[in-house]
């Protein structure tokens, strides 16, 4: 059956209603780019006094038309973690998630190996003969 829900991008901008001061959209683009929301914060409040009205326009028109990020959208925190990690440093997180393979690759050559060599077999049938 056809299900409505969406499910949600993780390379999505979302307002960050969770954290949100006002509307949710320095905490949304801080969680988006990976900055301290603080830090945003402070610089659109310069921005603000530097530029007049261009950084309310844009603040306005961003709680317009971004939508909430979804309350469930990461089973843990380390999940919201890693998707944040895709979106800002993509070439590390190849590099993370292949050193990853490999280390599960080493792992599994290791078990087989032991799996398959001479002194299993023995254990294994000195182990069936207590039986």
């Amino acid at each position: 059956m056809y299900n409505n829900h969406k499910t949600p991008s993780y390379k999505k901008l979302y307002l960050d209603k969770q954290n949100a001061k006002i509307s949710g959209v320095c905490s949304g683009l801080s969680d988006y780019f990976g900055i301290d929301p603080i830090v945003l914060r402070i610089a659109s409040i310069i921005f603000f006094f530097l530029s007049g009205p261009f950084v309310v326009i844009a603040y306005i028109v961003l709680a317009i038309v971004l939508d909430a990020k979804p309350k469930d959208m990461y089973e843990s925190k380390r999940e919201g973690e890693f998707w944040k990690s895709v979106r800002t440093e993509p070439s590390n997180t190849v590099r993370d998630i292949r050193h990853k393979f490999r280390d599960i690759e080493r792992r599994l050559r290791a078990a087989e190996a032991h799996v398959t060599s001479p002194q299993y077999n023995l254990h294994r049938e000195i182990n069936d003969l207590d039986k």
